[in-house]
């Protein structure tokens, strides 16, 4: 279990997203996945985070990347618009009736929790669907209107049926509201924003002036969110570690320069699924397994408890780990984490895999690779689903080694007047 390593490198909670992989019951039990956890599961992790001394916090989307269920046919109906499963009609008193339940099921099994992220965060569409259409028709009415109004809605339900319960919330349908509109309405008293920003770029001053805006609208306590992984890109295998330390060494700066103790924490995120612009959504293609990211985490998680990564910070987490360099070409095959070998030797394996020289005769690569995949899948079995295994090979390696054995079979047919055999279980038209 990774999680007293997380307490090791200086996390004290967990936000944890489930997505599809909550053991919703009743009419939302078509929203599980096939490998979605059990209630006793979800117990266990949540004792097991206790015994790290890791306090949770989950996450249920109930308004932007509503995919996981709006995909479904009996709940299809309820797309902001019909096409596209991102977005939740507002307008529909069943769509709040759905949330709610949704978010009754997860703290019913989340015991005593103090908060509970309600998302919010990149609700496209909003607006053009034909109800919200006819809606923004009358003068009052705006967008931003109605983001609050449902955002009001569902913090409400939390604050009224879950007592003690604080709603957080992204911030990125917040920050261009006009003041005066957000001041003059309820959310500020009823969700703590999570300002997040994942860039090696990040705007400091940029971002003390929004926590200065978010104040002075009534926000009285608010968050930050990072990223160790999964922010740079659909095709990324490895996380750049440099790029997500300079993110929060930003994140610091900010932290330092801004109003004192207004900032009550800030989240590493680890995306799992990255496409183009960040738009981190349900249909995504895998991108960093967590495996290969415990690196950047440890390095991430270093910074911010010694405030940066100065050279001593970056000699510690490589002692800790027991590699000999964080650079971003030898993150994973550098990682050998005494007690963790199933979970890093398949980030290793996975670098292995790419780092195979192209002097090599072509057969002999190809023997190579396809021993490597062997190791390489056997090892992922041991911590991740069939499902999700099949999905990574066929995005990261799959492709290569077609086209590695198409080469093979056309040079044995230029040279020999016949095909080179395949190796065993990886012929060129089929999946492994």
């Amino acid at each position: 279990m990774v999680f007293p390593l997380f307490r090791a490198l200086g996390a004290n909670g967990l936000l944890i997203e489930y997505e599809d992989m909550f053991p919703y019951e009743g009419h939302l039990r078509l929203l599980r996945a096939k490998h979605a956890y059990s209630p006793s599961e979800v117990t266990e992790i949540l004792r097991l985070a206790r015994l790290s001394e890791l306090e949770v916090v989950p996450l249920v989307q109930t308004f932007g990347h509503m995919e996981f269920v709006l995909k479904h046919a009996a709940f299809a109906h309820l797309r902001e618009v019909a096409p596209f499963p991102n977005t939740l009609n507002p307008h529909e008193a069943e769509s709040l009736a759905l949330v709610r339940a949704m978010i009754d099921q997860i703290l019913e099994l989340h015991g005593d929790v103090r908060w509970l992220h309600i998302g919010c965060d990149e609700v496209y569409y909003l607006g053009e669907g034909e109800t919200s259409k006819q809606w923004l028709q009358q003068e009052q009415n705006s967008h931003a209107k109605l983001c609050l109004s449902h955002m009001q809605a569902v913090a409400s339900h939390v604050l009224t049926q879950h007592p003690g319960v604080t709603p957080l919330v992204w911030d990125d349908m917040l920050r261009d509201i006009p003041q005066e509109q957000l001041k003059a309405s309820r959310v500020p008293q009823l969700v703590e924003p999570v300002l997040w920003d994942y860039g090696a770029d990040l705007d400091v001053h940029g971002k003390i002036f929004l926590i200065g805006k978010y104040q002075e609208c009534g926000f009285q306590r608010l968050w930050a969110a990072s990223a160790f992984k999964g922010a740079t890109g659909a095709s990324q295998a490895l996380p750049p570690v440099e790029h997500h330390i300079r993110n929060h060494e930003l994140w610091l700066q900010v932290a330092g320069s801004g109003p004192e103790d207004i900032l009550q924490g800030i989240i590493l995120t680890g995306w799992q699924s990255a496409p183009p612009q960040d738009r981190y959504d349900h249909f995504s293609v895998l991108c960093e397994l967590l495996p290969v990211g415990i690196p950047s985490l440890a390095a991430c998680l270093q910074s911010l408890v010694h405030g940066g990564f100065a050279e001593d910070v970056r000699l510690r987490v490589e002692r800790f780990l027991g590699v000999s360099s964080l650079e971003v070409t030898d993150t994973a095959s550098c990682m050998s984490l005494a007690g963790s070998a199933p979970t890093i030797e398949g980030g290793s394996l996975s670098t292995q895999l790419w780092s195979s020289t192209y002097s090599r005769r072509l057969s002999d690569l190809l023997s190579r690779w396809s021993s490597l995949v062997q190791q390489l899948e056997a090892a992922l079995q041991l911590a991740f689903y069939p499902d999700a295994i099949e999905e990574w090979l066929e995005e990261n390696v799959l492709p290569s080694m077609q086209r590695l054995q198409g080469l093979l079979q056309d040079l044995g047919e230029a040279a020999a007047g016949h095909p080179l055999p395949t190796s065993p279980g990886w012929d060129t038209g089929q999946n492994p």
